[in-house]
């Protein structure tokens, strides 16, 4: 029997792309995650796909273009979220690579990891972690500059640290990917797509890739016999195709996952950005096909995906499964995109969280208080409800069956549920409740302490999805 297909047009750079998949509920969703703790908007840089982070989804919920996401790669990232198969993060500033950790940002959590222009150095336990990914089954999508574009001033540009992971990463340093990134700055160039039928990225679903662009960027050396995978496929003029030498765009794999490097920075600018950032746009740049090439290399490295989405609602849309909290662990170390009353996200050890490092404690000070923590998200039109979950740990001093200090969480005005010190613990214990509402709805947690003994309301690992 023949499957249904699923086509998503996507208007991008002037092209029409088609998504073919089977029924929705059998279609996988890629994991894909951006990062920007290496000083990817140093700069002019801005190699954001949003300035919502980790949740893109917090700034716009149903991206239609470019300017729905603030960043200069928001044209990548509403393109993938538009084709319904991708569930797509950021791995915010000051947060570290890893991968095999407790937190929603660990690799273990994704099935590709993009790194678009890194402008500091990798930590040595970063660079493995990297390396484990993909040798677990990972892609790894690295896009690089020229030589001496170091725009924070650090002494790194982002051909030095492409190297330093290839040659000093801890689990391979013997050409691992059978390419090396050579040390140079070409102006400019229209470099050309090899003649190919049946490479997945040359020839991917989301377009036909004809070439690129160079705006100042830098090229690669290949080593097959280092790594017999290695393949060239975009390569500047006067060079070879499919030979060892002037590759601008190349693939390799390791262990069970996939590579990718760009040699240029410019062809994933869509020009548009965070103010005050000089950009150009080289997502459009008719020059190349610059969009179909990455976002075909995007869908290959991500593989086969790890998930379903949910089906497709009886009123005709999608109700997405996608976390709609943004920093729902409070890993990043800071409140945002939460509202918090000053000092409630902590990472004070003496009450610890149930994961990783930060938790929002609420109240505990043995005196009249009030704390707050809040978050405004959009449930998809597609959903008829939400499912909020949470961890939490109510640490008390008071004793008796009398409820003097409590936590209410209302979703608006809708109060869902109240605790109090009745319910003290030594543990975490996991909540759920169900938000009847859609579209955009304040979730909001209220401690309220009373004036004599102290009671601590401890939040963590918190959950909000479309149901």
């Amino acid at each position: 029997m023949k499957r249904a297909l699923l086509a998503v047009a996507l208007m991008t750079a002037g092209v029409t792309y088609l998504a073919g998949a089977a029924e929705s509920q059998a279609a996988a969703v890629h994991r894909v995650l951006f990062d920007n703790s290496k000083a990817e908007t140093a700069g002019n840089a801005d190699w954001i796909i949003s300035t919502s982070q980790p949740d893109p989804l917090n700034q716009n919920a149903n991206p239609s273009s470019e300017t729905s996401w603030t960043g200069a790669l928001s044209s990548w990232g509403v393109a993938l979220q538009r084709t319904g198969q991708y569930s797509l993060k950021t791995l915010p500033a000051g947060n570290t690579i890893t991968y095999g950790g407790s937190g929603a940002l660990d690799l273990k959590n994704f099935d590709e990891f993009v790194m678009p222009e890194p402008n500091a150095p990798l930590s040595a336990a970063e660079k493995t972690a990297i390396m484990r990914f993909i040798q677990a089954g990972g892609g790894f999508f690295l896009i690089v500059d020229h030589t001496a574009s170091d725009r924070n001033n650090d002494g790194w540009d982002s051909v030095r640290i492409g190297n330093d992971l290839l040659t000093n990463n801890g689990v391979d340093n013997t050409d691992p990917f059978g390419f090396s990134i050579d040390v140079n700055n070409i102006g400019t160039e229209n470099p050309v797509a090899i003649t190919s039928s049946t490479d997945p990225v040359i020839n991917g679903a989301l377009g036909k890739v004809r070439g690129s662009i160079i705006r100042n960027g830098s090229t690669q050396t290949l080593h097959p016999a280092d790594n017999a995978s290695v393949k060239g496929l975009v390569y500047r003029s006067g060079f070879t195709p499919g030979g060892t030498t002037g590759a601008f765009f190349t693939t390799s794999t390791f262990g069970a996952g996939r590579v990718a490097v760009w040699g240029d920075s410019s062809p994933i600018d869509d020009g548009t950005g965070q103010s005050g950032n000089t950009l150009y746009d080289g997502w459009n740049d008719t020059a190349g096909t610059n969009a179909a090439l990455a976002l075909n290399a995007t869908a290959w490295l991500a593989g086969s995906g790890t998930s379903t989405p949910p089906p497709t609602t009886p009123g005709g849309g999608s109700c997405s499964s996608s976390e709609l909290f943004g920093n729902a662990g409070f890993e990043t170390g800071s409140a945002s995109p939460w509202t918090a009353t000053s000092g409630v996200v902590s990472n004070d050890t003496s009450l610890p969280a149930h994961s990783g490092s930060w938790k929002a404690w609420l109240d505990g000070y043995g005196a009249a208080h009030t704390d707050t923590l809040s978050q405004t998200v959009t449930i998809p039109s597609g959903c008829t409800r939400a499912t909020l979950s949470f961890w939490l740990r109510v640490d008390t001093d008071e004793t008796g069956t009398t409820a003097y200090d409590k936590l209410t969480v209302t979703a608006g005005s809708t109060t869902l549920a109240t605790y109090s010190n009745v319910d003290g613990s030594t543990t975490y214990q996991q909540k759920t409740l169900t938000v009847n509402a859609t579209g955009s709805v304040k979730i909001t947690f209220t401690g309220v302490e009373g004036s004599k003994i102290a009671t601590s309301f401890l939040l963590d690992d918190l959950s909000l999805k479309g149901a």
